[in-house]
């Protein structure tokens, strides 16, 4: 089994910045692709930046600029430095992973508990 245990949200004025962690354990044999993803009250899910097993980024339009996604490999772990936030990134920040268990060949996607990023104008 796969935990993600996410840290780092936080309450800052605009403009401020956050880095979000997301530590992924168990018996993991790689991690392929990992996202965030927020969700704010009232409104849907959404993808903000993912990172996979090459370190190729992508990252919706709003937050291009302002947030970098990264990962380090030896510790499971990936990031988000969230820069020049804005009341808008207001919302639970999910990490997502799509790991492959040791003696298993199959791929699932695992979530963490999520984490409230609060930015106050």
């Amino acid at each position: 089994q796969v935990q993600l245990v996410e840290s780092g949200g936080g309450s800052v004025h605009a403009g401020g910045s956050l880095r979000l962690s997301c530590v992924a354990s168990g018996s993991i044999s790689r991690i392929n692709a990992m996202s965030w993803y927020r969700q704010a009250p009232g409104k849907q899910r959404e993808l903000v930046a993912s990172i996979n097993n090459s370190g190729m980024t992508t990252y919706v339009d709003s937050v291009k600029g302002r947030f970098t996604i990264s990962r380090d490999n030896a510790k499971n772990t990936m990031y988000l430095q969230m820069d020049s936030l804005k009341p808008e990134d207001t919302a639970i920040y999910y990490c997502n992973a799509d790991v492959v268990l040791l003696n298993e060949h199959r791929r699932d996607d695992y979530w963490g508990q999520g984490t409230q990023v609060t930015v106050s104008s």
